[in-house]
């Protein structure tokens, strides 16, 4: 593994951090809280996951990881999903449905 490589996996690997971060303080203050920044922490919430969809872009153009993979993988998830969790009713698959391409 080359240096750039060796980044692209530290700074996934933060931006992962930041993003469990950001969703804890949602779930401590409320999404719709005013961040200590004066934002409201959905906004914070929606930066710091464009950060991480930044990242996983490098990871793929670098071939770190392949998309295909990843979409596969994204489809296992959405079948578990539907099984074991109470997250998949009419409205939310549909919603889903429109956000398929996230």
């Amino acid at each position: 593994m080359n240096e750039k490589e060796k980044e692209i996996l530290v700074i996934t690997q933060e931006e992962c951090a930041e993003v469990i971060q950001e969703i804890s303080k949602c779930f401590r203050f409320g999404i719709n809280s005013l961040h200590k920044s004066g934002e409201v922490h959905r906004s914070v919430l929606e930066q710091e996951i464009g950060d991480l969809l930044c990242m996983i872009d490098l990871l793929v153009a670098e071939r770190l990881v392949d998309k295909e993979n990843i979409d596969s993988a994204k489809e296992r998830k959405k079948i578990k999903l539907k099984k074991y969790s109470s997250i998949f009713t009419t409205h939310n698959e549909n919603d889903l449905k429109a956000d398929s391409n996230i």
